[in-house]
Protein backbone atom coordinates (compact mmCIF):
# COMPACT_ATOMS: atom_id res chain seq x y z
CA UNK A 1 0.00 0.00 0.00
CA UNK A 2 1.68 3.43 -0.92
CA UNK A 3 0.80 6.63 0.60
CA UNK A 4 -0.58 8.87 -2.10
CA UNK A 5 -0.29 12.80 -1.35
CA UNK A 6 -2.85 15.15 -3.44
CA UNK A 7 -2.04 18.73 -3.59
CA UNK A 8 -4.90 20.80 -4.94
CA UNK A 9 -3.87 23.91 -6.28
CA UNK A 10 -7.70 25.37 -6.76
CA UNK A 11 -8.91 27.89 -4.33
CA UNK A 12 -12.53 27.69 -5.77
CA UNK A 13 -14.14 24.73 -3.02
CA UNK A 14 -16.01 21.84 -5.19
CA UNK A 15 -14.54 23.35 -8.39
CA UNK A 16 -13.31 21.65 -11.07
CA UNK A 17 -10.12 20.60 -10.12
CA UNK A 18 -11.05 19.63 -6.79
CA UNK A 19 -13.99 17.08 -8.41
CA UNK A 20 -11.01 15.84 -10.66
CA UNK A 21 -8.43 15.03 -7.32
CA UNK A 22 -11.25 13.64 -5.76
CA UNK A 23 -12.27 11.27 -8.85
CA UNK A 24 -8.66 10.68 -8.78
CA UNK A 25 -8.70 9.46 -5.14
CA UNK A 26 -11.69 7.26 -5.40
CA UNK A 27 -9.82 5.23 -7.84
CA UNK A 28 -6.60 4.70 -5.75
CA UNK A 29 -8.32 4.21 -2.28
CA UNK A 30 -9.17 0.95 -3.16
CA UNK A 31 -5.42 0.03 -2.41
CA UNK A 32 -3.55 3.33 -0.96
CA UNK A 33 -3.99 5.62 1.99
CA UNK A 34 -4.97 8.97 0.40
CA UNK A 35 -4.98 12.26 1.76
CA UNK A 36 -5.87 15.70 -0.36
CA UNK A 37 -4.24 18.72 0.50
CA UNK A 38 -6.05 21.51 -0.42
CA UNK A 39 -3.37 23.88 -0.56
CA UNK A 40 -5.68 26.87 0.09
CA UNK A 41 -6.58 25.95 3.52
CA UNK A 42 -2.83 26.54 4.34
CA UNK A 43 -1.32 30.15 4.48
CA UNK A 44 1.87 29.33 2.87
CA UNK A 45 4.42 32.60 2.40
CA UNK A 46 6.45 32.51 -1.02
CA UNK A 47 10.18 31.07 -1.02
CA UNK A 48 12.24 34.47 -0.83
CA UNK A 49 15.09 32.65 -2.19
CA UNK A 50 17.33 33.84 0.92
CA UNK A 51 18.67 30.01 0.98
CA UNK A 52 19.01 29.79 4.90
CA UNK A 53 17.63 25.99 4.62
CA UNK A 54 20.73 25.61 3.02
CA UNK A 55 22.83 25.71 6.21
CA UNK A 56 20.16 25.47 9.04
CA UNK A 57 19.50 22.02 10.95
CA UNK A 58 17.26 19.53 9.27
CA UNK A 59 17.34 21.92 5.84
CA UNK A 60 14.15 23.85 7.71
CA UNK A 61 13.02 27.08 5.89
CA UNK A 62 12.89 29.75 8.94
CA UNK A 63 9.49 30.95 7.92
CA UNK A 64 6.87 29.60 10.65
CA UNK A 65 3.63 29.07 8.55
CA UNK A 66 1.33 26.29 7.22
CA UNK A 67 4.64 24.88 5.29
CA UNK A 68 5.49 23.13 8.28
CA UNK A 69 2.55 21.20 8.44
CA UNK A 70 2.67 20.20 4.60
CA UNK A 71 6.42 19.20 4.71
CA UNK A 72 5.98 16.11 6.73
CA UNK A 73 2.74 14.73 4.46
CA UNK A 74 5.09 15.31 1.43
CA UNK A 75 7.94 13.48 3.33
CA UNK A 76 6.17 10.23 3.68
CA UNK A 77 4.29 10.45 0.49
CA UNK A 78 5.64 7.29 -1.83
CA UNK A 79 3.10 9.53 -4.46
CA UNK A 80 2.48 12.82 -4.87
CA UNK A 81 -0.28 14.53 -7.42
CA UNK A 82 -0.26 18.02 -8.37
CA UNK A 83 -3.79 18.89 -9.43
CA UNK A 84 -4.33 22.38 -10.67
CA UNK A 85 -6.30 24.76 -12.01
CA UNK A 86 -4.46 26.79 -15.19
CA UNK A 87 -3.80 30.41 -14.68
CA UNK A 88 -2.13 32.12 -17.16
CA UNK A 89 -0.32 29.15 -18.33
CA UNK A 90 1.16 27.89 -15.24
CA UNK A 91 -0.49 26.34 -11.93
CA UNK A 92 -2.03 28.39 -9.31
CA UNK A 93 0.16 31.04 -7.23
CA UNK A 94 -0.90 28.98 -3.70
CA UNK A 95 0.29 25.83 -5.43
CA UNK A 96 3.43 27.42 -6.92
CA UNK A 97 3.97 28.94 -3.25
CA UNK A 98 4.13 24.96 -1.92
CA UNK A 99 6.28 23.99 -5.04
CA UNK A 100 8.78 26.62 -4.54
CA UNK A 101 9.54 26.27 -0.63
CA UNK A 102 10.40 22.40 -1.82
CA UNK A 103 13.62 24.41 -2.59
CA UNK A 104 15.55 23.03 0.27
CA UNK A 105 18.08 19.94 0.73
CA UNK A 106 15.39 18.79 3.22
CA UNK A 107 13.62 17.23 0.14
CA UNK A 108 16.30 14.75 -0.63
CA UNK A 109 15.11 12.93 2.63
CA UNK A 110 11.09 12.49 1.20
CA UNK A 111 10.57 9.25 0.24
CA UNK A 112 8.54 9.90 -2.80
CA UNK A 113 9.40 7.72 -5.90
CA UNK A 114 6.39 9.32 -8.76
CA UNK A 115 4.41 11.99 -9.47
CA UNK A 116 1.02 12.31 -11.25
CA UNK A 117 -0.44 15.78 -12.61
CA UNK A 118 -4.02 16.86 -13.01
CA UNK A 119 -4.71 19.67 -15.03
CA UNK A 120 -8.03 21.79 -15.76
CA UNK A 121 -8.31 24.82 -18.00
CA UNK A 122 -10.95 26.65 -19.25
CA UNK A 123 -8.92 27.54 -22.54
CA UNK A 124 -9.11 25.06 -25.47
CA UNK A 125 -5.92 25.97 -26.92
CA UNK A 126 -3.57 23.16 -27.98
CA UNK A 127 -0.33 25.43 -26.33
CA UNK A 128 -2.18 25.78 -22.63
CA UNK A 129 -0.92 22.95 -20.74
CA UNK A 130 2.83 23.33 -22.56
CA UNK A 131 4.70 25.31 -20.10
CA UNK A 132 3.08 23.60 -16.89
CA UNK A 133 4.29 20.01 -19.04
CA UNK A 134 7.70 21.28 -19.20
CA UNK A 135 8.38 22.22 -15.83
CA UNK A 136 6.71 18.78 -15.16
CA UNK A 137 9.32 17.10 -17.28
CA UNK A 138 12.34 18.99 -15.86
CA UNK A 139 10.96 17.72 -11.87
CA UNK A 140 10.53 14.26 -12.67
CA UNK A 141 14.40 14.34 -15.26
CA UNK A 142 16.21 16.42 -12.12
CA UNK A 143 14.80 14.50 -9.27
CA UNK A 144 14.66 10.96 -11.07
CA UNK A 145 11.24 10.43 -10.56
CA UNK A 146 8.44 8.06 -12.62
CA UNK A 147 5.70 9.26 -14.20
CA UNK A 148 2.07 7.75 -12.90
CA UNK A 149 0.31 9.31 -15.41
CA UNK A 150 -1.33 12.81 -16.22
CA UNK A 151 -4.61 13.90 -16.93
CA UNK A 152 -4.85 16.84 -19.18
CA UNK A 153 -8.87 18.67 -19.27
CA UNK A 154 -9.29 21.52 -21.74
CA UNK A 155 -12.39 23.77 -22.13
CA UNK A 156 -13.43 23.70 -18.96
CA UNK A 157 -14.12 26.90 -16.87
CA UNK A 158 -17.45 27.05 -15.16
CA UNK A 159 -18.00 25.56 -11.42
CA UNK A 160 -19.35 21.98 -12.34
CA UNK A 161 -18.52 21.76 -15.52
CA UNK A 162 -16.14 19.51 -14.95
CA UNK A 163 -19.09 16.97 -14.01
CA UNK A 164 -19.99 15.52 -17.69
CA UNK A 165 -16.54 15.16 -18.70
CA UNK A 166 -14.76 11.91 -19.40
CA UNK A 167 -11.94 12.78 -17.59
CA UNK A 168 -13.69 11.90 -14.70
CA UNK A 169 -13.83 8.37 -14.71
CA UNK A 170 -10.25 8.99 -16.66
CA UNK A 171 -9.20 10.24 -13.14
CA UNK A 172 -10.64 7.22 -11.10
CA UNK A 173 -9.10 4.43 -13.46
CA UNK A 174 -5.75 6.08 -13.50
CA UNK A 175 -6.38 6.65 -9.64
CA UNK A 176 -7.09 2.65 -9.08
CA UNK A 177 -3.96 1.50 -11.32
CA UNK A 178 -1.22 3.21 -8.70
Amino acid sequence: MNKVVILVGSVRKGGNTFLLAQAFAEGAKANNEVEIISVADYKVNPCIGCESCMKSEGNRCFQKDDMQKIYPKLAEADLIVIASPVYFYGVSAQLKAVIDRLHTPFRNTFKVKRLALLLVAGAELPTVFDSILHRYQQILSFFHLEDAGMILVRGVRAKGAIVENKALNDARILGANI
